[in-house]
């Protein structure tokens, strides 16, 4: 099975590649789909196709709250924005989302579990085995 474990410990090609997938589906999604609301449908949408790896779920997991978290944070920061604040926040923001989506994907890429800063935890992975 392509999906497994191999004995050194790392996860299978595949898993990698469909792991770097959730991570920058995120971007594809807001860029293409819509911002905020976007970038959480391509994690999303990777994450319950191929769920039943280990590491893909995991690390889908880990995109889908990210990007969930950053919304959240997104709109509090454009709420401050009537208090003058949320101009400053709202760019520091973005960059963090791309920095850490971009960061995240090339770890994913290696087989390395990346965890977002910043992120509230909403959806786990599923104990599956």
């Amino acid at each position: 099975m392509s999906d497994a474990i191999p004995h050194d410990g790392r996860p299978s090609d595949d898993a990698r590649q469909w792991a770097m997938f959730c991570h920058l589906s995120s971007l594809i999604g807001s860029l293409v789909l819509a911002p905020g609301f976007g970038s959480i449908i391509g994690p999303l949408v990777v994450w319950l196709i191929k769920k039943s790896t280990p590491f893909v779920d995991d690390q889908g997991c880990e995109a889908l709250n990210f990007n969930i978290s950053m919304l959240l944070w997104g709109i509090v920061a454009g709420l401050l924005c009537f208090v003058l604040i949320g101009f400053v926040l709202l760019p520091v923001l973005a960059l963090v989302w791309l920095i850490c989506t971009i960061i995240a994907a090339i770890r994913a890429r290696d087989g390395i579990a990346y965890r977002y800063p910043l992120t509230i935890r909403f959806v786990h992975p599923v104990a599956i085995g």
